[in-house]
């Protein structure tokens, strides 16, 4: 396909709608487990980034892997929506109602909220390597780190949500 090609009447092209439409949902996840399980924040976040991609399109959509350059927009939004502390809205334990297919939400919620109250950055390096399983290199490059920088930062984070889920998550376990 033409990657210029266009619809009559649509002003965007039909390779940009078709991307966002496969790896929008992918976005949003990430950017949930990003936003420690603000729902409503994380879909504002990839709405933001694709629509930073979208305006680069033409070169992104040259680019070996534009999926993870997607993910490396998300993540950068994520963190300067995070610097500018604009936003009145807050996380709180009140989740928007879908359908969970987890077999054990409790525990899913738990680890939710201790990865929420971990530093954004923390928190990007955790989701970045152990929900999207990217290299330390990968992420060292998306969060402007060594990746030595992106190793400790990891092992620190982990000792932290450890920390933050204490006793709970043995609780969990034997229920």
């Amino acid at each position: 396909m033409d990657r210029t090609t266009k619809s009559p009447g649509l002003s965007q092209p039909l390779d940009f709608r078709e991307f966002a439409a496969t790896r929008g949902r992918h976005l949003v996840r990430t950017a949930y487990l990003l936003t420690g399980g603000d729902a409503y924040l994380a879909e504002d976040l990839a709405q933001e980034a694709l629509s930073r991609i979208f305006g680069k399109w033409r070169r992104i959509s040259r680019l070996e892997n534009p999926s993870g350059y997607a993910q490396t927009v998300l993540v950068n939004t994520f963190l300067t929506h995070r610097r500018r502390r604009s936003s009145s809205e807050h996380v709180t334990d009140t989740f928007a109602e879908v359908a969970v297919r987890d077999p054990d939400p409790a525990l899913r919620l738990t680890l939710l909220r201790a990865l929420g109250e971990l530093p954004p950055q923390d928190r990007a390096v955790l989701v970045l390597r152990f929900w999207e399983d990217r290299s330390a290199e990968e992420v060292a490059t998306a969060l402007h780190l060594s990746p030595s920088g992106v190793r400790s930062r990891s092992a620190r984070a982990l000792e932290r949500l450890r920390a933050a889920l204490g006793t709970e998550l043995d609780e969990l376990d034997h229920h």
